[in-house]
């Protein structure tokens, strides 16, 4: 793995870390969102991001900037974004106090159909993640000692179970879930209290928000996720798992 070009690097080790995830995973079992992410910038400060999509999860950097001002948001900038997504991003950079990060695949997308051919969203795409998501966001991740993520226990039932904070054992670092029992109605809510821009694909039918080849409008009454590679059993890019 490629060493990060952003994050000031770790000084702890993944034991250490492990022991403070698990010890903050019990104390902060029934914590708010708020106390969370006060608790995550007071013991990591700057070694400290936040991952956003600028989907449905544009009040976590809203949230945690107030608490760490400065901080990085990492946006994975795969080049197949829906223009509102990449519109959500420039609004919320003018509204929140934080270096928001465009991480970047190895290739552009005309480099990526120059090595595996026209469409690999189509064909394969859990590679198509790898490539444009997965890879990036891990060698990102290695300058940092914790991230925060906006993953919610309602989103489906692979997450039903998310702690607040845990032990990432992919990455080795301490993951920090603060929406995780939020409902999407709390997402309105807080969006609206504190005028953060989102996504307007949301009040469009897009509950969940992702590259525009591989996401579609959802019914009412189905899974907010099941416009996501929509046909196949795939449900993660593989961030999470």
């Amino acid at each position: 793995m490629t060493r990060a070009t952003h994050g000031p690097g770790r000084t702890r080790t993944p034991e250490e870390l492990q022991a403070i995830a698990e010890r903050a995973g019990r104390d902060l079992a029934q914590a708010s969102a708020e106390e969370v992410v006060a608790w995550a910038s007071a013991t990591f400060g700057h070694g400290l991001a936040v991952a956003c999509s600028m989907a449905g999860d544009t009040v976590l950097p809203h949230l945690v900037a107030r608490a760490l001002p400065g901080v990085d948001v990492l946006f994975l900038q795969t080049g197949y974004h829906f223009a509102e997504t990449l519109g959500t991003r420039d609004a919320l950079a003018q509204v929140i106090d934080a270096r928001i990060i465009d991480v970047l695949p190895a290739q552009d997308v005309a480099g990526q159909d120059a090595g595996y051919g026209p469409r690999l969203y189509e064909r394969d795409p859990s590679l198509c993640c790898r490539l444009r998501k997965v890879d990036p966001i891990n060698a990102e991740l290695t300058g940092y000692e914790a991230w925060v993520t906006g993953i919610r226990r309602e989103d489906n039932v692979l997450r039903a179970n998310a702690g607040l904070v845990e032990w990432d054992t992919a990455h080795q670092m301490v993951k920090v879930n603060p929406l995780a029992a939020w409902s999407f109605d709390d997402l309105v809510d807080y969006a609206g209290t504190h005028s953060v821009p989102v996504n307007l694909l949301l009040t469009d039918g897009y509950p969940s928000i992702g590259c525009a080849p591989c996401t579609r409008r959802v019914e009412p009454g189905e899974d907010p996720r099941s416009g996501r590679w929509a046909g196949l059993a795939k449900t993660e890019c593989g961030l999470h798992l």
